[in-house]
């Protein structure tokens, strides 16, 4: 799947364009979020028995674009940020390798269910995003 990892990409003319070099990416709070949205996409993309919750997903953004706001960002930096396709890549190859190291398997479906059904009882900040 080469189509964007994130909701956010879905959703970047809401969450509204690369931020300044020391900018938003290295906000650990803000990559943090992005990749549990990011990986709860994931395993609901790959996996048929689980979804995504959705409206908890576009809450979580929202709540990030609000927090970046309050860390002094503007919207134009927000909104380059959101649309950094090197940055959208970065981020899911890190999503990505989490979420092997939880035990997914790529190309094997029962892995990524498996993932997300532990997520899911762990109440993990991903598994809150999945049911």
């Amino acid at each position: 799947m080469r189509t964007s990892l994130f909701i956010a990409a879905a959703l970047a003319a809401s969450l509204g364009q690369t931020a300044q070099a020391a900018g938003l990416k290295d906000e650990a709070e803000i990559r943090d979020g992005l990749l549990v949205v990011g990986m709860a996409y994931e395993i609901s993309e790959k996996c048929g028995s689980i979804d995504a919750r959705k409206l908890r997903g576009i809450t979580t953004l929202l709540n990030l674009k609000s927090r970046a706001r309050d860390l002094g960002y503007s919207s134009e930096e927000i909104d380059t940020y959101v649309d950094d396709k090197a940055e959208k890549k970065r981020l899911e190859g890190i999503a990505r390798a989490q979420l092997v190291q939880l035990g997914v398997v790529p190309g094997e479906e029962e892995t990524y269910c498996a993932v997300g059904r532990d997520q899911i009882a762990k109440g993990t900040g991903v598994g809150r995003l999945l049911r």
